[in-house]
């Protein structure tokens, strides 16, 4: 079925004159309304701390597009072009009440009744600003029109942080009005999961303990921390990446079938997953977790300083750039199986996947060879980005009289198939904001179940204790192989699909 035009809405962006606006918000926007998924009944109304005016605000915007490099110019489409006569820009300090007198006033004059606020700020003012729009009356829906509120990431700082953020502001709106941000999620190949899961029986017959080993789920990274050493020094690896986005990611791998596929069936099955993750102990979490902060070394033949190094950094830091954990969920479909999580800066490869290791064959019947003891365990490997994709490893007998197996790959990618290469991943996201869909969207109890697993982690880490150290351009310090290596297993070395290569996986 065609995805059907949003509705009428004005779209109300805080942070405007911010690096999400410009870099995702703004180009996504643009390839909704040349697609015809919204119309030129879309109006935007930007508020940032800079002063200015409409005028200031769309030139700023324009002079970005013009700069893009390695895509067609955003700035001569002619939806941008129809787009940017519908931009106003409120200026002032978002926390005063002359700010939301502007926009209720701005939002009388569109002349549209639904609105949609979206907090690309800081997340120590999202608390303040749903306050805000309560007390002025802008998000109370009447006469069938409709008032939503979409939010960043990080939502909360630690399960406690969390839990009084989602108070804070469900005191103010119903849980219906509240699409929390994970742009992991409006990629295609995360959605595609579900499909790949339910609509294919040759994999959903599979997806279990019986017949799974271990599931891998990465979110690397080559650049280092960059200019970022106060937020980053104040947050890490665990805290930004784990809770929200591999989380989701693996929320998705793992629940069960919902009933249907409207929202709350599918966040119901999500939430159920992230509840039955196993909560460690102290000595648990020590054991099944290892963190790191990368040295000196370079990358990309340019050298780096150390992370202690860094600006804003401090010298007594014991924040961690690398995390990897070792999880379980406790339940009948996944009993025994280890998940196994990493992410971390200054790596090996840019790569985001998911890596289904399956099971060894029962029984090969290859006695008078070698391959029955190197025969490779099958691999469904779901590429997240950059190259978004899927193949599926397996042997075939390679030519010959001998019996000889060799690992082949059998790959898809969407960029063979399908034109994605404009998308920002956030045109899904504000689509299902816009008609009132929220699958794509993490629910509060979600949030906080995913707080509580990663609990353990960070209040033993508070304790004290350096991170272990690994060089740039690595996969990461030792201690994140001897977490695998203890079990039997490796991790799946860094790469991305190539369509120029078919390299297959180690065979351990």
């Amino acid at each position: 079925m065609d995805a059907i035009p949003a509705p009428p809405v004005t779209l109300v962006i805080f942070g405007a004159t911010g690096d999400l606006t410009r870099r995702l918000l703004l180009p996504a926007l643009i390839n909704l309304s040349r697609s015809g998924l919204v119309g030129d009944d879309l109006r935007i109304i930007g508020v940032g701390i800079e002063p200015g005016d409409s005028e200031i605000l769309t030139s700023k915007l324009h002079e970005f597009l013009q700069s893009l490099d390695g895509r067609e110019s955003l700035a001569t489409d002619q939806a941008w072009l129809r787009l940017r006569q519908r931009i106003s820009y409120v200026s002032g300090d978002f926390t005063k009440d002359t700010v939301f007198e502007e926009i209720a006033r701005d939002l009388t004059l569109s002349g549209t009744g639904n609105a949609a606020f979206y907090l690309a700020v800081p997340p120590q003012f999202f608390g303040v600003i749903v306050e805000k729009l309560s007390q002025h009356g802008l998000i109370t829906e009447t006469d069938g029109n409709f008032r939503r509120i979409a939010i960043e990431k990080p939502f909360g700082t630690d399960l406690a942080s969390a839990q009084a953020l989602n108070n804070q502001i469900l005191s103010h709106v119903a849980e219906s009005q509240v699409y929390r941000l994970d742009h992991f999620l409006g990629k295609e190949t995360v959605q595609n999961i579900m499909t790949a899961r339910f609509a294919n029986m040759m994999i959903e017959a599979l997806w279990n303990s019986n017949y799974i080993d271990n599931v891998q789920i990465t979110a690397a990274e080559v650049v280092d921390v960059g200019t970022r050493g106060k937020f980053y020094d104040a947050t890490g690896a665990l805290r930004d990446m784990v809770p929200n986005h591999l989380f989701q990611l693996l929320a998705m791998v793992a629940m069960e079938p919902p009933n249907s596929f409207d929202a709350e069936a599918i966040r119901n099955e999500k939430s159920k997953l992230l509840k039955a993750i196993r909560i460690y102990n102290s000595d648990e979490a020590a054991v099944h977790s290892a963190r790191g902060a990368y040295s000196a070394g370079s990358l990309s033949g340019n050298p780096i300083a150390a992370y202690l190094d860094t600006k804003d950094v401090s010298d007594l830091s014991n924040t961690e750039t690398f995390v990897a954990l070792k999880l379980y969920a406790d339940t009948w479909r996944w009993a025994g199986v280890p998940f196994y999580l990493r992410t971390g800066k200054a790596m090996a490869a840019r790569d985001t996947e998911i890596v289904v290791t399956f099971r060894q064959v029962p029984f090969a019947q290859f006695r008078e060879t070698d391959v029955h003891r190197n025969l490779p365990p099958n691999r469904l490997r779901i590429q997240v980005q950059p190259d978004e994709g899927l193949s599926m490893e397996m042997s075939i007998k390679s030519p010959g009289l001998s019996v000889e197996t060799v690992p082949v790959s059998l790959d898809f990618r969407y960029a063979d198939q399908f034109d994605i290469g404009k998308m920002t991943g956030y045109e899904s996201l504000l689509y299902e904001l816009f008609v009132g869909d929220q699958t794509l969207f993490q629910r509060a109890d979600g949030i906080e179940a995913g707080w509580a697993v990663v609990q353990p982690f960070l209040d033993l880490w508070a304790k004290g204790g350096r991170p272990d150290t690994y060089e740039p351009g690595t996969m990461g310090p030792k201690s994140a192989n001897d977490l695998l290596e203890r079990d039997g297993r490796r991790w799946r070395e860094l790469s991305v699909l190539s369509r120029r290569s078919h390299k297959s996986a180690p065979t351990s």
